[in-house]
């Protein structure tokens, strides 16, 4: 049979009296007791030895009861240890004063032993059950990194070459609903397209690497992928929210015929590519590249068009998702925008580095981390 660990316990306290009897009275019911005479060192004997409960007296001199807890309280390393104030103070206002510093209990002085330990049984169940919690987060989370290294590794590496691609992908979270993909549909013709799920987390994470398996490997049913709006409708028809969770999302496709120099786009509810290309004069004309329609999953009837244009050489094409530059407004920066961030792209058109352009979008929208998730694609056509 496996032996049980006994449950440690810090006791603090100037009164060596009181250690005395709360020592032998918890000793009796087999726990492993610490003792500590004054806040400092019972500080320093909480981080070696992580116990599961401190008793702890609020009036010592130095380091009181309150600090005390404070401190627990926030090391990271006793997040979950049960802390009991030992107080003459009765009046409500200073057990107020002692919640609020995060103390979970309290034991009146004189001490009562039978209560005393009562209140130890109940706060061990406690610090148990935020222990098993924990460890459940821990899982969680450990799943969640390993859910986000998979949909990472489906994201493609940059292309080099006549056409040079490089990305982003910033989940707000460890998954997002964000997801994108360039791939040949043959030696001349190039899809590139980024989808944005509604939500984020798993939910939105799953839907979106569904999306991108099945068009990379051409597994959508009766869709013509060198045709835009032919992509879109039979998304469209694959993935109507109600059998979605709920779900719906927005889209860019578009597939460029190398030979021609001719891009084929369409969107669905999704913010224009802007595509930025140089003039004889020197200067950078803006082309905002979208069609209008809904986005995928929402009508059941919707139909969907492609347009098409000439790329010029020494073209930049940029598809993202909203959330490069909603980021601002939903903080309260109405200066910033899709207009001021496509303001920005022609301010560092000639920059080749997509850390910078996103480093000089947090300091345009005034925010220190993206709020919603965010995946940009830098196409350059030579």
């Amino acid at each position: 049979m496996e032996r049980q660990v006994a449950a440690k316990i810090l006791v603090i306290d100037d009164d060596s009296t009181i250690r005395l009897v709360v020592n032998k009275a918890l000793q009796k019911q087999g726990y492993e007791v610490i003792l500590a005479s004054d806040g400092q060192e019972g500080l320093e004997r909480a981080l070696q030895v992580r116990p599961a409960l401190i008793i702890c007296d609020w009036i010592m001199p130095g380091l009181d009861g309150l600090e005390v807890c404070r401190r627990v309280k926030a090391s990271e390393a006793l997040t979950t240890t049960f802390f009991v104030l030992l107080t003459s103070r009765g009046d409500p206002e200073d057990r107020i004063i002692g919640l609020d510093t995060g103390a979970d209990d309290f034991l009146p002085k004189p001490i009562n032993i039978s209560e005393l330990q009562a209140r130890v049984r109940a706060g061990l169940r406690l610090h148990q059950l935020s222990q098993d919690l924990q460890t459940q987060k821990q899982l969680l989370e450990a799943e969640l990194l390993e859910a986000a290294t998979y949909v990472r590794s489906l994201l493609p590496a940059p292309m080099t070459g006549a056409i040079e691609i490089d990305a982003r992908f910033l989940p707000c979270r460890q998954l997002g609903g964000d997801c994108f993909d360039y791939f040949w549909l043959d030696p001349d013709y190039l899809a590139i397209y980024l989808l944005d799920v509604s939500g984020h987390g798993l939910g939105a994470a799953l839907p979106s690497s569904l999306v991108l398996n099945l068009l990379r490997s051409r597994s959508l049913p009766s869709a013509n992928f060198y045709q835009p709006d032919d992509v879109l409708s039979s998304l469209n028809e694959a993935f109507q929210m109600g059998n979605q969770n709920q779900k719906y999302f927005t889209i860019w496709y578009g597939v460029y015929n190398q030979a021609k120099r001719q891009l084929c786009y369409a969107s669905a509810g999704h913010p224009p590519a802007i595509l930025l290309t140089p003039t004889v004069e020197g200067n950078t004309q803006v082309h905002h590249l979208r069609t209008p329609s809904v986005p995928i999953g929402i009508l059941t009837e919707t139909t969907y068009t492609s347009d098409r244009l000439t790329i010029p050489e020494n073209s930049i094409l940029y598809v993202f998702s909203d959330g490069i530059y909603e980021t601002g407004q939903a903080s309260g920066h109405s200066n910033w925008g899709l207009e001021a961030f496509v303001d920005l792209l022609v301010t560092l058109k000639a920059e080749p580095n997509l850390n910078v352009m996103l480093d000089r979008v947090q300091r345009s929208s005034g925010v220190s981390t993206f709020e919603d998730d965010l995946s940009i694609l830098k196409v350059k056509f030579c």
